[in-house]
């Protein structure tokens, strides 16, 4: 109740500069008690998955906390965990704005923000600063100006970085916003990028005398022949989880909407139905050999059921959560554990 009267406000104002404030909000409150505002007990749900224990299956997806501002007030809100990013090795701008557009209609976003963030060292210093202990995902990308065929530097750059500091690792290959990286996703661009991260996640592991799981994550606009290809790739390469999925390019059922047809990836609840369809799909082809985070369109703790139904272990919300609250973190595990 006290999120939908606030949103109506928040709503009123243009929706970067509201997200900048708030994360500067989370970001001088999370650990303080005047988190009071926004904390609550969440029922227990454990589960175990990529060798990791999750108090509870409901995370936060990648894209809300950028540079790793506000970890200790998203664990206040109840998440079972917390992914940061997308980073990148250098601090990078993104694209121009106006690059936030809200569906209110639709419960939607679309967003093109080109993985604008500070840089992979000062996430590393935030996740220090936070002394989190509990699940913490780190979601690490690729510089717009590097080109396609030299993304790899990049992501074993990211990772080197911060491995010591992750529960476990995403590498993002699915944005729709930043040009070519969606073609990481197939044939021997996957194969050769999965490989070397694997092999260096076997010298991280001995240098730090831990193992830190890498996930991948795809998009949602992709063919049967594409997932079955992909989960071929996640399996030979003995990727440990897959996150499904990202953005849509698609605009079915918001073209008619102000701001419908804007450039960008649209996500909330018309990408729901073809996430939860890529899921099925991928967990058919994976036949249980690596789990499944599920995102997309999650609104409500049926929703999440819907996922986890389809084939995830986990999921995330990232839309639902900016439309509804913290509420609907302690829905979604209610729902759950029932």
């Amino acid at each position: 109740m006290f999120y939908s009267a606030i949103r109506k406000i928040l709503f009123q104002f243009d929706p970067e500069t509201i997200h900048e404030l708030t994360i500067k909000g989370l970001k001088s409150t999370g650990a303080t008690p005047f988190n009071f505002a926004y904390k609550q007990q969440v029922p227990n749900k454990p589960v175990q998955v990529m060798g990791i224990h999750f108090p509870n299956p409901c995370g936060l997806a990648a894209g809300l906390d950028k540079n790793g501002e506000c970890i200790r007030a998203f664990d206040a809100m109840g998440f079972g965990f917390v992914e940061v990013g997308t980073v990148t090795p250098r601090p990078q701008p993104g694209n121009d704005k106006p690059r936030i557009f809200r569906l209110p209609q639709a419960n939607a976003v679309i967003n093109r923000m080109g993985f604008n963030n500070k840089g992979v060292d000062y996430l590393v210093d935030q996740v220090r600063k936070a002394k989190y202990s509990g699940v913490l995902g780190i979601n690490i990308g690729k510089n717009k100006d590097t080109p396609e065929e030299n993304a790899k530097d990049d992501y074993l750059y990211c990772m080197r970085k911060v491995y010591n500091f992750a529960s476990y690792i995403t590498v993002n290959i699915s944005s729709p916003n930043t040009p070519g990286l969606r073609s990481l996703q197939y044939g021997d661009a996957l194969n050769e990028l999965l490989a070397a991260l694997k092999a260096e996640q076997t010298v991280l592991a001995k240098q730090y005398d831990k193992y830190v799981p890498i996930a991948v994550k795809i998009a949602p606009d992709l063919s049967e022949q594409e997932i079955n290809s992909i989960a071929e790739c996640l399996i030979n390469n003995d990727i440990d989880g897959v996150i499904a999925t990202n953005t849509t390019l698609a605009r079915d059922g918001v073209e008619d909407l102000e701001h419908g047809n804007e450039t960008g990836g649209l996500s909330g609840a018309p990408v729901k139905d073809k996430s939860t369809e890529v899921i099925r799909l991928l967990a058919k082809a994976l036949d249980g050999k690596l789990p499944i985070i599920g995102v997309g369109g999650i609104s409500s703790g049926a929703d999440a059921k819907e996922k986890i139904e389809a084939g995830a272990k986990l999921v995330q919300v990232y839309t639902g959560f900016i439309y509804q609250g913290p509420e609907l973190v302690k829905e979604i595990v209610q729902t759950l554990r029932r």
